[in-house]
């Protein structure tokens, strides 16, 4: 069985726009980083997803250090980027086909925000067939019309849990993790 992919979504210095108002889990991006290096270390496959801006004044054009993506979630040299101009990572990606044609089964969601395009992103995973882990620590999302930002955190993961995925923390990420590549 191959190791689970990481889908590292939208970690870019956009969300760091103090337009977006309260946010939750200001812990995400180091959670992501920490599991970004463990999924490094065992040399697990990993897609990191970059969010584009369809419309010219959107905070996530390219060209803008807003586009570029935060520290803690850098590419190396070698790591597949795909760009997505909507909500779910799959749609106008060649994502699917990727994950087709390397034997995935599992994916792992951490990224921004919980709500929109990592849920989105979930979602469809499950959709699609493949059992999805959703990494609550490691992923956070912005207040929304009249709720708080955990709320609307807490709401997403509700949402998703046992439905599209399995909600877990970064360190159940690391041991699933673990567990399966001394199996192999």
């Amino acid at each position: 069985m191959p190791l689970p992919t990481l889908l590292v979504i939208d970690m870019q210095r956009a969300f760091d726009d103090s337009s977006w108002g309260e946010r939750n889990n200001q812990d995400a991006e180091a959670h992501v980083g920490e599991i970004l290096a463990v999924w490094r270390e065992l040399g697990a496959p990993l897609v990191h997803v970059r969010h584009e801006s369809a419309s010219p004044t959107g905070l996530f054009r390219r060209g803008t250090s807003a586009f570029e993506f935060k520290p803690e979630a850098q590419p190396l040299p070698g790591e597949t980027i795909l760009d997505k101009r909507v909500n779910s990572a799959f749609i106008g990606t060649d994502l699917l086909e990727h994950l087709r044609s390397t034997g995935a089964e599992h994916v792992v969601i951490v990224g921004l925000t919980t709500d929109h395009c990592c849920s989105t992103t979930a979602r469809m995973a499950s959709n699609l067939g493949f059992e999805t882990w959703f990494v609550a620590d490691a992923t956070a999302t912005h207040a929304r019309a009249d709720f708080d930002a955990e709320t609307m955190h807490r709401t997403a993961l509700a949402s998703l849990d046992g439905e599209f995925a399995r909600v877990m923390s970064t360190a159940e990420a690391i041991g699933h993790l673990h567990a399966m590549a001394s199996s192999i």
